[in-house]
């Protein structure tokens, strides 16, 4: 059986929904960004509502609707790209890369996610690619120039402005802020 879990975007969250699986008594074969595959074949309304319970208090959720795993789907991969990825190729064809994953034309899934988070597809990658800037920024060990490169950015121009706009910042002017760790938000939380 698949479940479908919300607001898995790392290896942690990976582990953490494999263990609130287990201590709901269920058997996890494969746990991957927002979907597991149990041992169970069925489950009964009460145990899919312990399930859900578990995963609430860990503060993930299970999506039972189609749309909802479309949208979940283009974020999870969406996010292993940014996040996940050595270094992305500045001629990533975004749309192709989501139409291929999903098995559905790229023009669907860009309405569906517009339609449902507010914001469009292509203005969610950018959020986060943003917010990996910001984590690499943190961390102190990149020049921008190597992060504009590291995530698909044509220029350091180009990262900067994007950034701007996004955060009311430049990249410099964030770094050097004492408090820039607060300008970070979780990656389920970019929107």
């Amino acid at each position: 059986m698949i479940l479908h879990i919300k607001n898995m975007v790392c290896g942690r969250c990976v582990a953490a929904v494999r263990m609130a699986l287990e201590d709901a008594g269920l058997h996890p074969e494969h746990v991957a960004l927002g979907e597991v595959v149990i041992g169970e074949d069925h489950l009964t309304e009460d145990a899919l509502a312990r399930v859900d319970d578990i995963l609430r208090q860990r503060g993930f959720e299970r999506i039972s609707d189609r749309k909802s795993r479309l949208i979940e789907a283009m974020k999870n991969k969406i996010i292993d790209l940014v996040h996940h990825s050595d270094r992305l190729d500045l001629r990533l064809n975004w749309s192709q890369i989501v139409s291929d994953a999903l098995h559905y034309e790229y023009n669907y899934l860009s309405s569906l996610f517009s339609s449902v988070e507010g914001i469009t597809l292509e203005h969610y990658i950018i959020r986060q690619k943003i917010e990996k800037a910001k984590e690499l920024l943190f961390y102190d060990e990149l020049t921008l120039s190597e992060i504009a490169y590291r995530l698909g950015y044509s220029s350091v121009a180009h990262l900067s402005g994007q950034f701007k706009k996004i955060t009311g910042f430049t990249p410099s002017a964030l770094k050097k802020s004492l408090n820039h760790s607060a300008a970070r938000k979780p990656l389920d939380n970019v929107i």
